[in-house]
């Protein structure tokens, strides 16, 4: 069966104009008040649809407004140094989403005179602005009937119109783009869309939804049947791989530590971190000629004083902090430089780094 004859078929019997005004009538009088909801600017849309992306709403609120009062509008986020944002952006994790928000923000300001396109072509263009943000800034801030499919609208509608697709797979997203095109209110898509996200934030949630409390409950298909928590379908992630590491808090005679900054691609690129040693290639007892050849020092290692996990969604960081002092020996990595631990405030870490930095103060 071809897209759009799933589509119908799928909307057959479904009532959208009935769907709309319940779904938009509770959102109305039900929302959460959020910074980002205080006005439709679509910067402030866009900057908080990026820090919400995988990352719980609590937890970004604060992010959010610290973010906009140091850059308030495009051009000062544009003009800003990247390690300044990154410090910013420090601890909110999934550090590629500043860089690329700074860099299509620069090219809003070059070439559109920092107005944030209000077209789906160009604004789609812009350096990570995939369909999902694409969507929420048109239909947010500019009330362009776009469908905003996530994994949160993907949950709701799977539900309300049993869908029983595949949810992590590609095709099933651009299916649910089409159903939303299908349903979304073309008078006020602003709300439907965030009454959608808000739906699923509060009430349709992944394992114990709040199904009695539910606007929208009578068109809720998965209700009826009775399966509501058997979706959505989603195949299981791949195994998270195991990395063994040494994270060395190495201390020269003058009591400064040895920092160094990550490469400028790649997982935490251009974030500063102590130096780690990668146990799948090195054994302990090798440990400090492995870090003259890379650093040009001679160093003692000292107690173990900690254990860190640090979990990604695709691997774990498991790391033995190690105390280190500098025997002899120049630095001898233009990446890497000894500072006063206290001067560390002013330099963007990752959180798993971040976890041994009050060691240094003892």
């Amino acid at each position: 069966m071809k897209k759009t004859e799933r589509v119908h078929h799928i909307l057959n019997e479904f009532n959208e104009k009935s769907f709309q005004n319940d779904l938009i009538q509770w959102f109305e009088q039900e929302q959460r008040i959020l910074p980002w909801r205080e006005n439709k600017d679509p910067y402030r849309v866009w900057v908080s649809e990026i820090m919400l992306q995988q990352t719980r709403v609590d937890t970004v609120i604060p992010y959010f407004n610290h973010f906009l009062e140091k850059f308030p509008t495009p051009q000062a986020l544009a003009e800003a140094e990247e390690q300044e944002v990154l410090k910013a952006w420090e601890g909110l994790g999934y550090y590629s989403r500043a860089r690329n928000l700074q860099n299509a923000v620069r090219e809003v300001v070059e070439d559109y005179d920092g107005i944030v396109p209000s077209d789906p072509e160009e604004l789609g263009d812009l350096k990570g602005v995939g369909p999902y943000t694409k969507g929420a800034i048109l239909s947010i801030a500019y009330d362009t009937p776009e469908p905003a499919v996530d994994g949160n609208v993907m949950r709701v509608l799977s539900r309300i119109l049993h869908v029983e697709d595949d949810i992590s797979k590609q095709s099933t997203r651009k299916l649910f783009e089409e159903l939303v095109r299908g349903v979304i209110s073309t008078e006020d898509p602003s709300s439907f869309n965030q009454g959608l996200m808000e739906l699923g934030a509060v009430v349709c949630t992944p394992k114990t939804p709040s199904c009695l409390l539910c606007p929208v409950q009578q068109h809720c298909r998965a209700f009826e049947k009775g399966i509501e928590t058997d979706l959505p379908v989603k195949s299981s992630k791949k195994k998270q791989k195991k990395i063994p590491y040494l994270l060395l808090l190495v201390e020269n005679e003058n009591g400064e530590v040895l920092i160094e900054q990550r490469p400028d691609q790649g997982l935490l690129a251009s974030l500063w971190q102590y130096p780690m040693v990668p146990l799948t290639d090195v054994d302990t007892q090798s440990v400090p000629n492995w870090f003259y050849g890379e650093y040009g020092l001679n160093i003692k290692l000292g107690e173990k004083i900690d254990k860190i996990k640090h979990v990604f969604s695709h691997l774990i960081w498991e790391m033995d902090v190690v105390r280190a002092t500098v025997d002899s020996g120049d630095l001898d990595y233009k990446r890497a430089q000894f500072i006063n631990p206290e001067d560390r405030k002013d330099y963007p870490f990752p959180v798993s780094h971040q976890k041994a930095h009050h060691y240094l103060n003892q």
